[in-house]
């Protein structure tokens, strides 16, 4: 299945605005990098939950699990041993799709949640109810892939999860309770694309999520988001990005972003921690990567779009960088489509 949700940061708000609290879009490196979150929704469900309930939700590599919690407590339970108790109001995010339970109490048993029966409103969404009777529990949770390689980037450096506490975070999250509350109306309904409003707000939650660990957390001031924040370094990642292509030489670079070359070339590399001759192929290579899932476009399309000038040298580079060539990287199955294909085995048939 290919996904049919895509939700990008840009695409929740006015083009005038970041989709971000509606703050005004700046031109700095990281806001562009979150404006690139484009999810790709694969599997959105609402889970009517009653003690004691369990669910097993298995790893989904490369894609980001996320549950909303809309009424009552539960604990998640990661592969790594970690327990988070959530409660009602919560967020959590598993930014690399690890495998985790959710249950009312840590003795429930926990079937894998694909192979329970599920009610499904469309492709992408189904309502799950699940347990025995008891303390009610009502959770919206998803899988979503992030397409666009800088969201890639951003991901890859964030926890293994992300956990909001509506409890103590109220004055920054002042707006939360009034999403929660259109979101549970829109749950207890059946009105014509209630589904898709579930499921743009809860992307809205994800971004908010990880926008807020960037802000707050310590961690988020080391390696490329520290690098993106720095006024050159900063600008130096910007111009790879919007320009792949282009001749960039070390030498190029320090020059459009004020710095000599020695200087802009040891600050790239301590902050990004790799050099810019290695970050314009990695980037170059992700780019390609992305497109080789359209069977339309040549490899030597890719090559010269991303900066080759031949396919040959793109096919070097792009060995060097991922183990594989472009062709066999093109003949593996989509991670998206893997995934996808697990999530709705239980679903309706076509």
């Amino acid at each position: 299945m290919n996904a049919t949700n895509s939700t990008e940061a840009s695409d929740l708000v006015p083009s005038d605005h970041v989709a971000l609290a509606g703050m005004p879009v700046r031109n700095d490196p990281l806001s562009e990098a979150l404006q690139h979150l484009r999810m790709d929704g694969m599997f959105y469900c609402r889970s009517e939950l009653t003690a004691p309930w369990g669910l097993e939700l298995p790893p989904m590599p490369d894609c980001l699990w996320f549950h909303v919690v809309m009424d009552g407590s539960c604990l998640i339970t990661t592969s790594g041993g970690a327990t988070v108790s959530l409660g009602t109001g919560d967020i959590l995010v598993l930014p690399h799709g690890a495998g985790h339970c959710a249950a009312d109490t840590a003795d429930s048993p926990t079937p894998l949640v694909f192979g329970l029966p599920h009610e499904y409103i469309s492709r992408q969404y189904a309502v799950l109810r699940h347990g025995d009777g008891g303390a009610p529990c009502s959770i919206i949770c998803g899988v979503v892939h992030l397409g666009h390689p800088a969201a890639r980037l951003l991901i890859s450096v964030l926890p293994e999860l992300m956990h909001v506490d509506a409890a103590t975070g109220r004055r920054q999250w002042e707006w939360l309770p009034s999403i929660l509350t259109l979101m549970t109306a829109e749950a207890q309904t059946t009105r014509p694309g209630g589904e898709t409003v579930i499921t743009r707000l809860s992307d809205i939650l994800v971004i908010q999520a990880i926008r807020a660990w960037i802000e707050t957390s310590p961690e988020a001031q080391s390696g490329w988001l520290r690098a993106l924040r720095h006024p050159q370094i900063g600008e130096a990642i910007s111009m790879i990005h919007r320009d792949p292509a282009g001749e960039w030489t070390v030498a190029r670079l320090a020059s459009e972003v004020g710095m000599s070359r020695s200087s802009f070339s040891a600050q790239f590399t301590e902050l990004v921690e790799m050099s810019p001759k290695q970050y314009i192929t990695r980037w170059r290579v992700r780019l390609a990567e992305d497109q080789l899932s359209d069977p339309s476009r040549s490899l030597a399309q890719i090559a010269s779009e991303v900066g080759y000038q031949s396919e040959a040298a793109f096919s070097r580079a792009f060995k060097r960088e991922t183990g594989v060539s472009p062709s066999q990287a093109r003949n593996r199955p989509d991670v998206a489509d893997l995934a996808a294909r697990y999530v709705n085995s239980a679903g309706p048939e076509d």
